[in-house]
């Protein structure tokens, strides 16, 4: 039985990845990004909404921002090891 083409993996990135400096930390970092600004889209919609607060908003946003910051930092800015 075939997937249906509307459900996507969690490991799937929901765009594609262009770049020349392309490489698997780059894709995940991406997927990382993607979900953060559909989390801060949710977010945004649920205080528009009145569900959340501006503060409870905030403290989500700001949370997911650290997240975010900590993938960056494990996948991106991390020294390749040398090769013997």
């Amino acid at each position: 039985m075939a997937s249906d083409p509307g459900v996507k993996s969690p490991m799937e990135a929901h765009g594609s990845y262009r770049g020349s400096d392309w490489s698997p930390q780059r894709l995940a970092f991406h997927q990382n990004l993607e979900s953060f600004a559909e989390r801060v889209g949710l977010i945004v919609a649920l205080q528009s909404n009145g569900k959340l607060s501006q503060e409870r908003a905030y403290a989500e946003i700001r949370s997911i921002w650290n997240q975010l910051k900590d993938s960056k930092t494990t996948l991106l800015n991390h020294t390749p090891p040398l090769q013997p």
